[in-house]
């Protein structure tokens, strides 16, 4: 088993993952769960576990639990991390171009849809704010699973927008590569604005780590989207996690998904710096 050292002194970057501070900003009343102990975790506390395994910059992604829409603990953590840290918000469909803009200026790259908690019919009028975040050149970022993506692809490629998918799609394993799903997300690629996060192994695998179910589908993504269009993300604190996770072994599994050297170092590094704008080291 390789180790976390092995590529520890390359540059990196995580391209999903979450903070939550309930002591500085309490959580919404409405969000349907409530992040606690150990799935929870400060901007200060992350940016000490970013230290600690050579991680340059972050994505954070506004969560539904805990936050949903207020993204008042997400854009904090941008405004000190000074540079450190962009971010993906939520935002309801009716959110204006001016609040977009407003939201870019703090950090932000995208807004986050996961249809795989609150279903496809929740968005079913998010078709115009799609097309304001195209005139900006923003993510329309999606948290699918199973079959979702067969059913959403289409909708998806006529909008305009960037596309981030998150966590290999979180495709049904049993159906392997071929299912709907997964071949709608592989699909994707040939739009060329369409990228996809090489995480989130525990949200589908049906074996322990290391999730040796999971190579089939990182390998055909990586055929059809190349390491300019797949990124690496550790989803930090792991919140609902069904399996002890942590973020060395995590590292250390990319690096047997992703032999190549060239190709990790795309993934880790150039192509979240080139697609989300951070400062170079």
């Amino acid at each position: 088993m390789n180790t976390p050292t092995d590529i520890a002194g390359q540059p990196k970057i995580d391209c999903h993952c979450h903070v939550f501070d309930p002591d500085r900003f309490p959580y919404s009343a409405d969000a349907a769960y409530h992040p606690s102990g150990g799935e929870t975790g400060t901007a200060r506390y992350f940016e000490e576990v970013l230290d600690v395994h050579g991680i340059c910059h972050a994505l954070l992604v506004q969560p539904n639990s805990g936050y949903n829409a207020d993204n008042s603990c997400m854009l904090d953590a941008i405004r000190q991390g000074k540079g450190r840290f962009k971010g993906v918000a939520i935002v309801s469909s009716d959110a204006s171009v001016s609040q977009l803009q407003d939201l870019r200026a703090q950090g932000i790259v995208g807004v986050a849809h996961n249809f795989a908690m609150l279903g496809e019919a929740f968005y079913d009028a998010y078709d115009a704010m799609w097309d304001r975040l195209a005139q900006l050149d923003m993510f329309v970022q999606v948290q699918v699973r199973d079959d979702q993506m067969a059913r959403l692809g289409a909708r998806l490629r006529g909008c305009g927008a960037r596309i981030l998918v998150d966590h290999h799609g979180r495709p049904d394993v049993r159906a392997g590569v071929g299912g709907a799903g997964f071949q709608a997300l592989l699909g994707l690629a040939e739009t060329s604005r369409a990228y996809v996060k090489l995480s989130g192994y525990d949200k589908f695998s049906l074996e322990p780590f290391p999730f040796d179910d999971v190579l089939p589908f990182s390998q055909a993504l990586l055929a059809h989207f190349g390491p300019e269009h797949c990124l690496w993300a550790s989803d930090w604190p792991h919140l609902r996690a069904v399996r002890r996770l942590d973020y060395g072994p995590l590292l250390a599994l990319f690096k047997k998904l992703v032999p190549d050297e060239d190709a990790r170092a795309s993934i880790l590094y150039r192509t979240p710096l080139r697609v989300f704008g951070f400062g170079g080291e």
